[in-house]
């Protein structure tokens, strides 16, 4: 291969993994040896989407063939577990270190995920060049850089706010000019502030041209005397996106906030402007604005203000004790049970007012609640979570194949559909449920993908055989430690040795359905 020496980019980053990565040498797997889920394995499970053990690593960015991804050497990669338990000298202090690692995304190497996802162009485009794609097209990258970054990015807090978020503000990409513009808002709105400050994400929410699109934002318009403005947004940025259902407002309050919220436009392909550089920009109309003195939740926006009224709804709203109230509820609902206990709600609750809507402490305030610390394996894993955390847990190669852009043909987003949790096709803004009884359908498609990936029968996806998981391991008895986060009981022990398939019986057990 010839390499030219004016190159900015050195071989060794073009091939990166190949002749390099963040682990050369082969750490000695390390699985947990406690009879139930200690902190470590706890904290693992709730702050990614699960441990991954030590092992060699083959990837091909390009082919899905095992016999391809055999062509090139391995690197090595940590033990989670071990890992994690190496950054204290107790446990506590170990966990303590991981959650500070992993509320600043910015500083952790995340060379693999962005080396794995080179080849999808079109997260990265400009959002009028979106529009060049075919829909189905986008959906389908979009989906696959989803699962990619959830089972290899070192980011996994980040990763499991952005599914958080994702759904919190959910966007159903198959609306309109949605189907182009929820790429740009995976990026640019959810990801951008997924850790960062919730007020700065709720506008970004607010004025997504995904957005705008979904909840007929664009079309909030008073351009005559009589004209009633759309209240789509409105309502669910209320009970939705800030105060919840309970938050004491009213239909008053709805109007208010839709007639604030006038003016805002979006360029699409029917508004007759067809460069391609003006398509998803968001404007403001002064002319189909109401500028008149307005009341929302009993605090006046007096008249004049222009595309001001949006600062000032969200300022009313955004860090209101009600909204905080509400994201506290979700968190604890998605950290800590589905039941969340109030004690931990109004302890994240002060948190969030009290550090002005951020992220990261608010957070920070849940993970040290003795409520987080002392639920353990009672949360019910959603399918894509499952999916991701089954691929970990056996260090599956993923390469999937980029020359096919039907979901259909991609056998973790078939799994998704049949299982009803497919990224970005929730058909409602409350987006995906976070308790279990709506995912107890699923268990049957869960059983056949644990059975499918145990026997290397799904495309594009690689695992070692169960007897060379076992010997990496030291074991049966550590394997199933690593798989469960605690030692298997006799039974589960039994169960497995004497099943014809031990792994995809440990995959679909209870012990690994719960996190």
């Amino acid at each position: 291969m010839a390499v030219s020496a004016g190159c900015d980019t050195s071989l060794s980053e073009h091939l990166w993994p190949y002749t390099g990565g963040p682990d050369r040498e082969n750490t000695a797997f390390s699985p947990p040896d406690s009879e139930a889920v200690d902190l470590v394995s706890h904290c693992l499970n709730r702050l990614s989407f699960g441990p991954r053990p030590a092992r060699q690593i083959r990837y091909s960015p390009f082919q899905n063939k095992p016999a391809e991804i055999d062509r090139h050497p391995p690197f090595y990669r940590s033990c989670d577990y071990q890992r994690l338990s190496a950054l204290g000298e107790t446990p506590e202090e170990a966990v303590s270190a991981y959650m500070e690692e992993q509320l600043q995304p910015g500083k952790i190497d995340d060379s693999l995920a962005e080396f794995a996802l080179r080849r999808f162009q079109t997260i990265h485009q400009p959002i009028g060049e979106l529009f060049e794609y075919q829909e189905k097209f986008l959906l389908s990258q979009l989906t696959l850089v989803t699962l990619i970054r959830a089972v290899v990015s070192e980011r996994q807090l980040q990763e499991v706010m952005v599914q958080f978020w994702t759904d919190h503000f959910n966007i159903d990409q198959s609306k309109g000019d949605c189907r182009w513009l929820k790429v740009w808002d995976d990026q640019e709105v959810i990801r951008q502030h997924a850790l960062g400050k919730f007020p700065e994400l709720l506008k970004a929410s607010a004025l997504s041209p995904a957005m705008l699109w979904y909840l007929d934002g664009r079309e909030n318009i008073k351009q005559k005397p009589d004209d009633q403005p759309n209240e789509n947004y409105a309502r669910e940025l209320l009970e939705l996106h800030t105060l919840g259902v309970n938050g004491g407002y009213g239909q008053q309050d709805v109007a208010e906030v839709a007639r604030c919220l006038t003016g805002w436009r979006v360029q699409s392909k029917k508004s007759g402007k067809f460069l391609i550089s003006g398509l998803g920009q968001v404007e403001f109309d002064q002319h189909l604005h109401d500028d008149e003195k307005k009341s929302v939740l009993g605090q006046i926006i007096p008249a004049g203000l222009g595309e001001q009224d949006l600062d000032r709804v969200l300022g009313i709203v955004g860090l209101h004790p009600s909204t905080a109230e509400h994201l506290a509820t979700k968190l604890c609902r998605r950290f800590i049970a589905d039941e969340p206990p109030s004690g931990a709600v109004q302890s994240v609750a002060a948190s969030f007012l009290r550090s002005e809507g951020d992220i990261g402490q608010t957070l920070h305030a849940l993970f040290q609640t003795d409520e987080f610390q002392q639920h353990r394996s009672n949360k019910f894993k959603r399918p894509f979570n499952f999916l991701v955390s089954a691929l970990r847990a056996t260090g599956a190669t993923v390469g999937p194949n980029p020359e096919s852009w039907h979901l259909e043909d991609q056998p973790l987003c078939d799994y998704l559909l049949r299982m009803g949790d497919a990224p970005f096709q929730y058909p409602s803004p409350d987006g995906y449920p976070q308790v279990m009884i709506p995912w107890l359908g699923t268990l049957l498609w869960r059983w056949d993908f644990a059975l499918k990936l145990s026997q290397n029968h799904l495309p594009g996806i690689r695992i070692d055989r169960q007897e060379d998981l076992e010997a990496h391991a030291g074991g049966a008895e550590k394997l199933l430690a690593h798989v469960f986060g605690r030692q298997a009981d006799q039974t589960e022990l039994e169960a497995y040795r004497q099943s014809e398939n031990g792994l995809a019986l440990a995959l679909a057990s209870p012990a690994f359905q719960m996190c």
